[in-house]
């Protein structure tokens, strides 16, 4: 229990510290994220794989109301904690080469951010979820309209109301399910206990569904996305792309299955449908940009498609593959962000057409962009391989033209993407490109790492498998189980 309240509050703890740091700001913020990385690798090596909850918390707090403050860990909320507090520790070394104004308030952002997306992955009571999920949102808002590029406030105030409209459906359905509930609490076994009939169910669905599908993002909720990543300070659009649209898909998986599984029945196949649709429209305008970040901005929205298509295709392998194609993304896309904030810093540019040939004087860069782009591309042995090609299996299963239609983001991603990563790096350099110097210090550690993980993960991705297995096939018989006794 100790271990769980300190993982969740440590980063709370740093970013009042790192608020009053003044300049040491980013050391203080360094020293308690990677405090909270060691922490949450002790709880992993700790951690049993299987279906039970583990390290749990639940004391009381709001008791007339029926809330507690009740959390706890099994292998679906581990994976995604290990994903928050690795990337966090990378996404503020990330930024050692930029001298933001008021450093103190940036990176105590960011660790208020992370103890936001902590209580979402670790919440067991609904009330507790839906704070954690608007504390996430306050931190990232900030970052990205105080730091933000041009035209950031209309943007970020888009981004705001697509996310807080959301946040007031998912409301409306957390309280109609507390107003069922007979023990009158928000506890989410409760919640999965409730016998609704169908055409509850399916209201809860939207209700849930339109929140998460616009965090993710999914079509057509998506068009907050490209314009605030781009927007974003570098490391805000990490924040967003890497940890935060994994709060959708965790939702997905955590509460709207197991709570409302007919309406998933009934409703699931357009989510399916939504999902194939982004993926192929994101990669078309993919094709179109001209932008660096903007295409990969486009490529997050076609890979989360497939992720979501493979959780409502609902067999063990679609679980399974977003479960690690959740890491897998995360890492990538964390390290293609980078490498372009890197670009962007020395030349002032992400046009790719203004780019060329900087594999002639950044070959380490080269190289580590490469191997980015190929996990990205889901190159056997990388880490994106075994996630879509459990994706890809599920949405088989579920049905063979929908796995050929969702197949195609493997296909046009590997076009886009090689073909912008020939035109930013190979070719001859121009007057531009020519003056540029290759990585160095905190830039290497960041690209090593992220390349380090790319290929572990994709040469040996068993531990992974192996942490989510058993509470993956729990959430599954548990449904199938409650549509089998009402059927």
């Amino acid at each position: 229990m100790e271990q769980l309240l300190l993982l969740i509050f440590l980063p709370l703890v740093g970013a009042i510290i790192t608020a009053f740091a003044g300049k040491s700001a980013k050391i203080v913020s360094t020293v308690f994220s990677v405090v909270s990385l060691v922490l949450a690798l002790v709880i992993a090596c700790n951690f049993i794989p299987n279906a039970s909850t583990q390290f749990e918390v639940n004391l009381p707090w709001i008791a007339d109301l029926g809330i507690n403050f009740h959390a706890g860990i099994d292998g679906i909320s581990l994976l995604v904690v290990l994903l928050t507090n690795l990337l966090v520790p990378v996404i503020i070394l990330s930024s050692f080469n930029h001298e933001y104004k008021n450093p103190a308030a940036f990176y105590a952002l960011i660790l208020f951010m992370q103890t936001g997306l902590l209580l979402v992955f670790t919440a067991l009571d609904a009330f507790l979820f839906y704070i954690g999920w608007e504390a996430a949102l306050i931190p990232i808002y900030f970052i990205c309209a105080i730091w933000g590029g041009k035209d950031r406030i209309r943007i970020n105030m888009k981004f705001f109301v697509y996310t807080i409209a959301g946040s007031l459906f998912m409301l409306m359905g957390i309280i109609y399910l507390y107003l069922q509930n007979p023990a009158h609490n928000f506890d989410i076994q409760a919640f999965y206990a409730l016998n609704l009939d169908s055409a509850q169910q399916g209201w809860i669905f939207w209700a849930f569904f339109i929140a998460f599908a616009i965090k993710m993002p999914i079509f057509p909720f998506h068009t907050w996305q490209p314009d605030t990543y781009t927007a974003a300070p570098t490391q805000g659009t990490m924040l967003l792309s890497g940890i935060m649209l994994k709060m959708g898909i965790y939702g997905v998986i955590r509460w709207l299955l197991p709570i409302v599984p007919f309406g998933v029945r009934d409703w699931g196949q357009v989510a399916i449908v939504l999902s194939i649709i982004g993926i192929v429209y994101a990669s078309l305008i993919a094709f179109t940009q001209k932008d660096a970040k903007r295409l990969v901005a486009y490529s997050s929205i076609a890979h989360v498609g497939l992720i979501a298509a493979g959780i409502f295709a609902f067999n063990q392998q679609g679980m399974q593959g977003a479960m690690v194609q959740m890491l897998s993304h995360g890492i990538n896309v964390v390290g293609l962000f980078f490498v372009l904030d890197i670009i962007f810093n020395r030349l002032k540019t992400n046009k790719i057409e203004e780019l060329g040939g900087i594999a002639k004087v950044a070959p380490q860069l080269a190289i580590t962009f490469l191997i980015i782009v190929l996990g990205t591309v889901a190159l056997p042995g990388t880490n994106g391989f075994i996630g879509e090609f459990l994706l890809l299996m599920g949405v088989y299963n579920y049905g063979i033209w929908a796995a050929a239609i969702a197949g195609l983001t493997i296909i046009f991603g590997a076009v886009y993407m090689l073909r912008m990563y020939q035109n930013v790096m190979l070719g001859q350099t121009n007057s531009l490109t020519i003056t540029f110097t290759d990585i160095k210090g905190t830039e290497k550690l960041v690209l090593y790492t992220i390349c380090a993980l790319i290929i572990v993960l994709g040469v040996y991705p068993k531990p992974v498998l192996h942490l989510t297995e058993a509470s993956v096939q729990h959430l599954l018989e548990q449904v199938n189980q409650k549509l089998n006794t009402v059927n």
